[in-house]
């Protein structure tokens, strides 16, 4: 990304939205469009992977341009750090470099059902069930967005700028984010290199939620120990306007679930049921609160003093596959924000907790970590404009 431009919602739909699945041979079992999907992933990451440069290289090489050196140079310095003072497993990744001459590497889409939040899930080797599928050409994403719409199914397709293959490969540093502001490239780095710490099959709100805690977290002590303060002033002020815009979000989807009827487990998933009014009624309903949610966001930038920080977001429609995209980042980050609070702050423990609650049965770690976001959701509640 070119130098940080916070007014973007980049950095919460875009930093991994791809957990790359690469069992290709058990596609061979699975018919041809399955078997046509796992061979675009395969032929996708045979690309990335044949055009690597080495980054020591480019940096010694007279001929790299003095900004992609800059960018290559400040990757190692966040390499050494997110290994001494974040405890995360650097290994191999980011020591080499691929530009894919595109914006994005890959495109993910998302769906859920025109009158509920619950969202559509796809299961791949490996990682089990996920609630994206990830390609690496648009046009491909697009026609797998558009047979689901045709289908019935509310639909959003995004650009990915990262991803995480979990350790199958050692994870190129890639054109779609190296030009990021230092310390979006420094929270997009941390947050990737914490799903090569965990990762709990087939829960992508655990596996997200924790990589976005790491990253956050990671970036603002990266930042402190650099002793810029106005730096760090304005990365506080991104991070605060971003949970403020994702607090509305999740408020809107709490009016929607009433609207739609849709329930909640005990792990605090959402449930579809019969929908308890007339189908015309209930999308009357469904277009007002994303009316409300446009106004509470007109509200909330002016709050901002005109900040066009989700401005692009918004002139986008909105569905419910778009507000389960946050959601998906987001909904379960306090939890595991008091849990590092909890562990004293110390990086080690916080990880042993984590692995021990990725053990745990998908409804339990989710309910726990609902149990400790207590008090910090409704913090970020408070700060947000009342109608």
């Amino acid at each position: 990304m070119a130098s940080v431009n916070w007014s973007s919602t980049r950095q919460i739909l875009r930093k991994c939205r791809w957990l790359l699945p690469l069992a290709v041979v058990v596609a061979l079992l699975s018919g041809c469009r399955t078997f046509h999907y796992y061979r675009q992933a395969a032929a996708g990451e045979w690309q990335i992977l044949a055009h690597q440069l080495p980054v020591e290289k480019l940096i010694a090489d007279p001929q790299t341009p003095a900004r992609l050196r800059d960018r290559l140079q400040l990757v190692q310095k966040l390499r050494a750090f997110a290994a001494s003072e974040l405890s995360l497993p650097v290994d191999g990744h980011y020591r080499k470099f691929v530009d894919v001459h595109r914006p994005f590497v890959v495109w993910n889409v998302q769906a859920a059902a025109r009158f509920s939040l619950a969202p559509k899930s796809w299961w791949y080797p490996i990682v089990g069930r996920l609630d994206y599928r990830g390609y690496f050409a648009e046009r491909d994403a697009r026609a797998c967005g558009a047979a689901l719409a045709a289908q019935g199914w509310d639909v959003y397709v995004d650009g990915v700028e990262a991803y995480s293959t979990l350790g199958w490969f050692k994870d190129p540093l890639l054109n779609t984010f190296l030009d990021h502001d230092d310390a979006e490239l420094a929270e997009t780095l941390f947050h990737e290199l914490a799903h090569q710490c965990l990762f709990a099959s087939g829960d992508t709100d655990f596996n997200e939620a924790f990589a976005t805690t790491v990253g956050e977290t990671g970036a603002r002590r990266w930042l402190h120990s650099t002793g810029e303060t106005n730096a760090c002033e304005k990365y506080e002020a991104a991070v605060r306007r971003n949970r403020q815009f994702v607090a509305l979000v999740l408020r809107a989807r709490e009016r929607l679930e009433r609207v739609y009827g849709d329930t909640r487990d005990k792990a605090g998933n959402i449930v579809a049921l019969p929908k308890p009014l007339p189908p015309a009624q209930v999308a009357a309903e469904k277009q007002r609160a994303f009316e409300q949610l446009r106004d509470d966001y007109r509200r909330l930038k002016a709050e901002w003093g005109g900040a066009a920080s989700y401005d692009d977001w918004f002139a986008r429609d909105l569905n419910n596959a778009k507000l389960n995209t946050v959601a998906n980042y987001y909904d379960l980050v306090p939890g595991f924000e008091r849990l590092l609070a909890l562990c004293g702050g110390d990086w080690e423990r916080f990880y042993v907790a984590s692995h021990q609650l990725a053990g745990w049965p998908r409804e339990k770690r989710h309910q726990r970590l609902r149990e400790l976001a207590g008090a910090q959701v409704a913090r970020d509640n408070a700060e947000l404009p009342h109608r």
